[in-house]
């Protein structure tokens, strides 16, 4: 007897269907909360990334004033700052200015490059800090430098300079690196010491050295 060939059920598989939540349920809200927060922290990355980037474009240029050999003079530092890093946005802010046509307003880009231009020339004014390219340590560390690692800065010594005195510089980060600590000199140390210990003696009471003054002076009579 022949038999016909039993048909193999075919398995239907129906696409799971996405959860929808009430807007005002509690799964809703803590699905929100970490769309948010993800959210927070891309943008938070981002701008340190470019935080970093800008950051490594300052030391950058910097470490392409270094001179060859040996270290720059204050007057030379000073001359890379005010006639090298504040009108290296100029050429580009004539073409933008130069495109706009009579009458328009100003290009979002010429905008921006006004405000970095007068943002930065205001900072040397009032104090700018920079690698100390005047001393000879910082100087040798900083040629070591991979152009990449901005937290590598934090071992140079940085100095302070303004337009107004381009005659003086104040330390104004003594740099992280040990070659850069300067030791304590022992005569210092010396009247540190010195110092303690009369400080020690003025505030003991006269009580806590009777039994010597008796011993000194002899007996009362």
């Amino acid at each position: 007897m022949h038999m016909a060939p039993s048909k193999t059920p075919k398995s239907t598989s129906r696409p799971k269907k996405e959860k929808v939540f009430h807007p005002d349920s509690r799964k809703a809200g803590q699905l929100n909360r970490v769309q948010l927060r993800k959210a927070k922290l891309a943008d938070a990355a981002s701008k340190r990334t470019k935080k970093h980037s800008a950051q490594a474009d300052v030391y950058g240029f910097f470490y392409h004033a270094i001179p060859p050999e040996g270290t720059l003079s204050l007057e030379e530092v000073h001359s890379i700052v005010s006639n090298v890093w504040l009108i290296r946005h100029d050429d580009e802010l004539e073409q933008e200015r130069a495109a706009r046509r009579k009458g328009r307003p100003k290009s979002t880009k010429e905008v921006k490059l006004e405000e970095i231009k007068l943002r930065e020339s205001e900072q040397y004014r009032t104090g700018m800090d920079v690698p100390d390219l005047t001393h000879e340590a910082t100087v040798e560390l900083f040629r070591k430098w991979d152009q990449t690692e901005v937290a590598y800065i934090q071992l140079l010594r940085f100095i302070r300079i303004s337009s107004v005195d381009s005659t003086s510089a104040v330390v104004s980060k003594q740099g992280e690196h040990h070659s850069l600590k300067e030791p304590v000199p022992l005569q210092a140390i010396h009247e540190a010491m010195v110092t303690d210990c009369n400080d020690t003696l003025l505030t003991e009471p006269p009580s806590r050295f009777a039994s010597t003054m008796m011993m000194m002076d002899g007996p009362l009579s």
